[in-house]
Formats: structure tokens, sequence, C-alpha cells
């Protein structure tokens, strides 16, 4: 089996959500990527990325600009190399399920994520198998994280579209009519998510 790409290391954990520390400055999972982390010894927890930041690793204290005198924004990093030591790259992944006994379910778990647990992108294989239930939508929907949940659904869906191959169309139509169930009294927050879908659907 495929050695696992670790993503980074769980810094900060709830129910709905956890936060992870990259270990490279910059090397962030894009926006909806599927990640999974330790939730115990033999249980995995699943998660879509859902904001992500870099700043100073010192609380309140903002990095300052230093290229005023370069040619180009690597050169900075060249010329202050102490740089990657004094900034990290986060992210945040909204839970969305959690795998137990080699059982997916598609719904928040009972406790959260360990802290110093790694977090590793999905595979392919283990995108498919996820995203062949819809059922995490309604939990993405309802969430109260405070981050704009049209995108997030859109983001999430289309990177998952990309493992089904052939079948890619199919998905997002599937998907699209899951939506409509269960948005289909929210025809504006309906519309916004398949905007974002609409060129992939093609």
């Amino acid at each position: 089996m495929a050695e696992q790409e670790r993503a980074g290391e769980v810094i900060q954990a709830c129910t709905t959500d956890f936060t992870a520390q990259c270990y490279e400055l910059y090397q962030i999972p894009p926006l909806g990527s599927l990640v999974k982390t330790r939730w115990d010894e033999k249980a995995d927890l699943y998660g879509v990325v859902c904001r992500a930041t870099t700043a100073g690793i010192e609380p309140g204290r903002r990095p300052i600009a230093r290229g005023k005198d370069e040619t180009d924004e690597e050169q900075i990093y060249h010329s202050s190399p102490q740089l990657l030591k004094l900034l990290r790259s986060e992210f945040a992944a909204a839970v969305i399920g959690y795998k137990v006994n080699d059982t997916i379910l598609q719904c928040l778990p009972p406790k959260p994520a360990r802290i110093h647990s790694f977090v590793y992108l999905c595979s392919d294989e283990e995108v498919k198998t996820f995203s062949q239930s819809f059922v995490f939508l309604n939990v993405l929907l309802k969430s109260s994280l405070e981050l704009p949940v049209e995108e997030l659904v859109s983001a999430s869906l289309r990177r998952m579209s990309q493992v089904w191959g052939g079948e890619k169309r199919a998905f997002l139509v599937s998907a699209g009519k899951e939506l409509a169930s269960l948005l289909s009294r929210d025809y504006g927050q309906l519309k916004a998510i398949l905007r974002g879908l609409k060129n992939d659907a093609n």
C-alpha cells in the first residue's frame, strides 16, 4: 500500500471541527479536500478542509513588510531565512464523519480528534468510498462554523468528483439531486451551490 501523504498535525479539536498545523510553510491542502485523522486507536475521523491561515507564531504579533529592497518575493525568504521558523501555516477541517471497524458513518463523532494526531490527505480510493453516500452534505449544510457554507459544499463536491473519472458527471448530477431535496425551501442557497458545480458538470 502506498504511503499516505501527511498534511499536518492536530493542534486544536472539538466535535465539529479540528485545526492542524502544517509541517512546511504554505503546504496547505486545497479548500474542500477530504482529510482524515485518528479518533482513537481503532477509528478514523474525516473532515473537509474549510479554512486556512498563514501567520506569525507569536499571538497578536503580525509579520512586517520586508521586501522593499528585494527584486522578488522569494528573495525575502532567502535574505531572512528565520522567517520559515517565525511563520506557520494552519488549516481547519469541518468534521463530516468517522470510520469504526471499516464502517463509515457520515455524522458527527461522539468525541473529537486527539491533539497531536497526524492528519492525512485521503487517497483517491478513500475519497471514492466515502463519497458513495451524500449524507455528509446535510452535516456540512447544518454546520455552525463561521464560513461560506455554499462555497465549501461546492468545493468539496468538485474535489470529490475528480476521483470518479468517466462517472464524474453522474456523480455531480446525483449530488445536485440530493442538494435539491435538502434545500427545497432555500432556493437561493441551492442556486449558489449549483452555480459552483456548473462548470464541472459539463
